[in-house]
């Protein structure tokens, strides 16, 4: 089986190096603009958009003339940049047929916003210690033997800074074996705040809380970012700084994200179940942005979705109105209130006391079994399933035991 693999490491780089890169970076930035500009004023005219090889034709031409700093840099990375500007394009107009009301248009970028990336193509050789890319030549790698360097298919290589740091990702396509049977467990995850998951067989995962931890570190320097003077060095420190803040709160819950998701994946069930949540719509609630935003319950998501079709294991997604939390795993009871507070899931009905996380999970392990069956017997779709059946209904109304 091939897929496509992204190894993504930090460069070693002298300050001659550097210089390269942000040449580049600045090409693409320039090329992304101009056609973005060149799109709009097309269409303005003719109802039509150049593709990006006809735009990239034309600054070819230009480069005979107005723009030979181009030449000092690869070809590659104002190429791709058109490239990224036909998809977001297409991504805009695509999002506007399915109704998407918060769509937004392609941007201009900007240098305040950091020095952005470039995406290099062509002859690009992975070494133990280095890598080797069109223009750039040899890059120092910080990590030793962490990117493949033999039986994977280059495709391209994108060079990126972070607050002063420089890090590489490698798209390859790569062999793996096809994925052993799984067993025909059924599993329930369920996330939250103060466990970043929780699985219905018991393995649970601390929510590390980055950005909560680094909160006074960030209030001061962003104090003293205020302070200082426009255009001064101080202030250029200031601002270092607190990208660098930002940045480790990032990595950190990357790290603690990958490790979760790679552990629960490990499992190999036949199923994972995950509540539908509305990310966007928790958000909303102020008291609580903050909190569910350290969690990164949208990223959770995205890598449970690809680690799991990897190793061959389905992932269905419960209702977002199925009352996990409020419902007895034991009998079927389902509270009418349960406020935040309350960790612990206390049943009214049969005195059956649980971890409000662990009981939501059960919870979600229940509404399907390996075969795609309800407790009640009835059929469900493997992408999405319902409330709940009219049977279940009548258990919750009449408190009888499901």
């Amino acid at each position: 089986m091939v897929i496509l693999k992204g190894y993504k490491t930090e460069l070693k780089l002298n300050n001659h190096q550097k210089t390269a890169c942000k040449k580049h970076c600045g090409a693409a930035r320039f090329a992304y603009n101009w056609g973005l500009a060149q799109k709009m004023a097309a269409y303005n005219l003719t109802s039509k958009s150049p593709s990006a090889i006809d735009l990239h034709r034309e600054l070819n031409l230009l480069k005979q003339s107005e723009l030979s700093w181009m030449y000092e840099v690869s070809k590659c990375a104002p190429q791709e940049a058109l490239r990224d500007l036909d998809k977001a394009y297409a991504n805009f107009f695509r999002r506007v047929k399915q109704g998407d009301k918060e769509v937004g248009f392609p941007q201009f970028k900007s240098r305040r916003r950091g020095l952005g990336s470039f995406r290099l193509t062509g002859s690009i050789k992975v070494f133990e210690r280095s890598i080797q890319m069109p223009r750039l030549g040899k890059l120092r790698l910080k990590e030793v033997g962490y990117i493949l360097t033999c039986g994977v298919k280059i495709l391209s290589a994108t060079v990126s800074e972070q607050a002063g740091r420089w890090f590489v990702s490698v798209q390859v396509e790569q062999h793996v074996n096809e994925p052993l049977p799984n067993s025909s467990e059924v599993i329930g995850v369920d996330l939250g705040i103060k466990s970043m998951a929780i699985c219905s067989n018991g393995l649970s995962f601390t929510n590390p809380k980055p950005l909560k931890a680094k909160t006074k570190q960030l209030k001061r320097w962003q104090k003293r970012l205020s302070r200082r003077v426009k255009g001064s060095q101080n202030r250029k420190k200031a601002r270092l700084k607190v990208a660098r803040l930002h940045a480790q709160i990032a990595h950190i819950r990357s790290d603690a994200l990958h490790q979760a998701t790679s552990k629960i994946i490990a499992q190999k069930p036949q199923v994972f179940v995950l509540e539908d949540l509305n990310v966007k719509g928790m958000m909303k609630n102020h008291k609580l942005a903050r909190a569910i935003s350290d969690v990164g319950m949208g990223e959770f998501r995205r890598q449970i979705d690809y680690k799991a079709k990897r190793q061959g294991v389905e992932v269905v997604y419960a209702d977002r109105w199925f009352p996990s939390s409020k419902t007895c795993s034991h009998c079927g009871n389902v509270k009418l209130e349960l406020s935040l507070a309350e960790r612990t899931y206390d049943c009214d009905f049969c005195g059956f006391t649980l971890d409000r996380d662990l009981n939501a999970a059960i919870n979600l392990k229940n509404t399907v079994s390996s075969t795609g069956i309800y407790a009640c017997g009835e059929s469900v779709s493997p992408n999405l399933l319902r409330q709940f059946s009219a049977k279940q209904e009548l258990n919750i109304v009449y408190g009888l035991v499901s």
